[in-house]
C-alpha cells in the first residue's frame, strides 16, 4: 500500500533509517528537519533522497505546507529530538526542562491536533511516535529525557484509544542504543574499541541498533498494512534492559 508519509527530523535520531525504508517501499515522503531552513540544505537532501524537503519548521507551518502540496498524509512519523544533558534532579535547569518538553512532547501533541481531525473524517491514518525506552530503567542524571519521553508514550496510548473508532492508528517505537550522531555517535561508540565494549556489556545483542533496522519497523507501522495494531509500544533495544 503506497501512501504519503510525513517524517520529522529526518536527518536525526531514527530519521535516516525511516526515510530510506519508506522510500524503498515506494511511499511519498515529506520530510521536516531543522536544517531545512537553509535552501542549500534542502537541495542537498533532495539530491541524496527522492523525497521532499519541507521548508516549514513549526507544527502549524508543517501542516499547512503538507496539506497545501499533497493533502492529508496517510501517516505521520513524529521523530522528535533534543540534546540530552545529564543533571541530578535537584540541579536540572528549568529552561532545559521546558525546552526539552517543547521539542519532544508539545511538537508531537500539536502535530496530532492538526492532522487528526481530517484523518478521523477520512477514517484512516497512522501516527508513529519515536520516543525512548528510558522509562523502562531510569538512570541517575537522566530524569529529563526519562520523564518527557514517557509523557509522549503515554499520549500515544491515549490517542490510540480516542482514534481507534475512526480507523486511525497510534503506535510507539521506543529505542535505546540506536546509532545516531546525536545520542550514540559513531566516533565514540562504533569506531572506538572502548566504546564498542561499553555497548557490548550493556546491550544483550552486543551492538548498537542500526538505522535500517529501526527504519523497517517504522515503515511497517506507518504502512497501514495492519490497522488492528494500535496502542502498542515496541521497544527497539536489542534486549536492553
Amino acid at each position: 500500500m503506497k501512501s504519503l508519509v510525513l517524517l520529522t527530523n529526518v536527518l536525526q535520531y531514527a530519521g535516516p533509517g525511516a526515510v530510506a525504508s519508506l522510500l524503498q517501499e515506494g511511499h511519498t515522503v515529506a520530510c521536516h528537519d531543522a536544517s531545512f531552513v537553509d535552501v542549500s540544505a534542502r537541495a542537498a537532501f533532495q539530491e541524496q533522497y527522492p523525497a521532499h524537503a519541507l521548508e516549514a519548521q513549526t507544527p502549524e507551518t508543517v501542516h499547512a505546507e503538507v496539506v497545501g502540496r499533497w493533502g492529508i498524509p496517510d501517516a505521520v512519523v513524529s521523530n522528535d529530538v533534543y540534546p540530552i544533558v545529564q543533571h541530578e534532579i535537584g540541579a536540572i535547569p528549568l529552561d532545559h526542562f521546558r525546552a526539552t518538553f517543547e521539542a519532544v512532547v508539545m511538537v508531537p501533541v500539536r502535530l496530532t491536533q492538526l492532522f487528526l481531525p481530517q484523518m478521523k473524517l477520512l477514517r484512516r491514518g497512522a501516527f508513529v511516535f519515536v520516543t525512548s525506552a528510558r522509562e523502562t530503567r531510569p538512570e541517575p542524571g537522566f530524569a529529563v529525557p526519562t520523564t518527557l519521553r514517557a509523557a509522549t508514550t503515554a499520549f500515544a496510548k491515549a490517542l490510540a484509544k480516542e482514534a481507534a473508532p475512526f480507523g486511525v492508528q497510534a503506535n510507539v517505537v521506543a529505542p535505546n542504543y540506536l546509532y545516531s550522531e546525536m545520542y550514540y555517535p559513531r566516533a565514540r561508540f562504533i569506531d572506538d574499541a572502548a566504546g564498542r565494549d561499553t555497548i557490548a556489556r550493556a546491550v544483550p545483542f552486543g551492538r548498537l541498533g542500526q538505522q535500517e533496522e529501526v527504519g523497517a519497523l517504522i515503515a511497517f507501522l506507518a504502512s497501514g498494512k495492519s490497522p488492528f495494531t494500535t496502542g502498542q509500544v515496541i521497544y527497539f533495544t536489542g534486549g536492553w534492559p
